[in-house]
């Protein structure tokens, strides 16, 4: 089954048409890839997203003060495949969806403040940006960045609510810093006797757990749990774990409510209508991005600077008798200071294989062995944060197979997949 959009013909919102980031503020897949959505027919076992089912969580919200944890993918699915249809052939705007903020609003829920995670409310800002507070233009919001100043919300920010909604769309890896805001959210709720609702949807790479399991002594915002590079959780299972794993300080709980998804299997497809992150822009780069990933922490580019971001990787320092593919980034969108801008690098074009859903060494293990200076590649404490481990480096470094890493993983992830399984909400 492959999800596109939402279709229910029982529940039809009438809301206010524009997201509440704005025109141009949703950076939206490729054309090509709208119209395969366009052309999908769904039924009545199309996947409803947690934001979707308002019969559920609207009436927790009613009369209460409430923060929202949102960005550019908080958005309710509104329209059916006949009316999107319809639009197109017509010419007229795509609207298939609303952002939460706007619709909660429309629907007389109280919200006093946005919360925003890394790059943002409006999902522009470059990895690792900071971003300050603000106010949302649209609705005079006041924003407060969790990706700033504070990583965790104030007491003082918490001190008038009675409620928080965490609805973020997340792709299933560790060092991927959404899982990082939503343990900080969760600490900072249980402290102040906040309750939070959290909105589920599908990980894009949930039918997999791999990679390697993260050490405590190499906790960073970037993982801070002792989970594989690539969990196989949805958002509100990993809040589960969270909290039954006593993960919060001082083993606090948080008071929390998964509105769960309908329809969903950990063996969905899934597509994503948004991209999730300025540098994840289409289904390709979601499924690459578990192993191209690791490149973030070494001096190779992984297509940043490029509209290939994930989808590619080279360096000036990779043998150019060995790669044929070259290219040269260039600042853009999501990428405002590329590595190696302006150079040209010697590297992989990835953007046209069929990227298999599952986890690989083999990129960064080739560029490794191809590498006329091998001292260049890695950028070993930021690797380390993305490893979760030293010993990945040290591996890659004196020559081992990725059969014969892999093996050192085995008795990790397998007493991971048996505490997983405990708070596992989806088969």
């Amino acid at each position: 089954m492959r999800f596109k959009v939402f279709k229910n013909t029982v529940l039809l919102f009438v809301l206010v048409v524009i997201s509440c980031a704005g025109k141009g503020s949703s950076e939206t897949l490729k054309n090509e890839q709208t119209d395969e959505i366009l052309k999908q027919v769904q039924d009545d076992k199309s996947i409803v997203v947690g934001a979707n089912r308002t019969e559920v969580y609207l009436p927790l919200l009613k009369g209460k003060r409430v923060g929202v944890v949102a960005n550019q993918t908080s958005v309710i699915f509104k329209e059916t495949k006949d009316i999107r249809l319809e639009k197109r052939e017509k010419g007229e705007e795509m609207t298939d969806y609303i952002h939460l903020v706007d619709s909660l609003l429309a629907l007389n829920i109280d919200i006093k403040k946005v919360f925003s995670p890394e790059h943002g409310f409006r999902g522009t800002a470059d990895a690792g940006e900071n971003v300050k507070d603000g106010i949302d233009v649209k609705t005079q919001l006041p924003i407060f960045s969790l990706h700033g100043k504070h990583k965790k919300p104030t007491a003082e920010q918490l001190e008038d609510l009675d409620i928080m909604v965490f609805d973020i769309q997340d792709v299933g890896v560790r060092f991927y810093t959404y899982i990082s805001t939503l343990h900080y959210v969760m600490e900072a709720c249980a402290e102040n006797n906040v309750k939070l609702l959290i909105l589920d949807r599908p990980n894009p790479n949930g039918n997999y757990i791999d990679g390697p399991t993260l050490e405590k002594e190499h906790s960073s915002f970037l993982g801070m749990h002792t989970i594989p590079l690539v969990h196989g959780m949805t958002i509100g299972e990993y809040a589960k774990m969270i909290n039954g794993e006593g993960w919060l300080k001082d083993n606090a709980k948080c008071d929390i409510t998964v509105v769960e998804m309908q329809h969903y299997n950990h063996e969905n497809t899934y597509s994503l209508p948004i991209r999730p992150s300025p540098n994840l822009p289409n289904d390709q780069s979601i499924t690459l991005y578990p192993s191209l990933g690791l490149f973030e922490g070494t001096n190779i580019n992984a297509g940043r600077g490029t509209e290939f971001q994930f989808q590619r990787y080279g360096a000036p320092f990779l043998d150019a008798s060995h790669y044929i593919f070259t290219y040269t980034p260039q600042p853009n969108f999501g990428s405002k200071y590329p590595k190696h801008k302006d150079v040209l690098c010697y590297g992989e074009d990835l953007s046209e294989i069929k990227a298999e859903r599952h986890f690989t060494l083999k990129y960064v293990i080739d560029a490794y062995t191809n590498a006329t200076d091998k001292s260049k590649v890695f950028n070993t404490a930021n690797f380390t944060k993305h490893a979760g481990t030293e010993k990945l480096q040290e591996q890659i470094e004196s020559g081992m197979s990725e059969e014969a890493i892999r093996a050192t993983w085995k008795d990790d992830l397998e007493t991971f997949k048996a505490i997983r399984a405990k708070y596992l909400i989806y088969d």
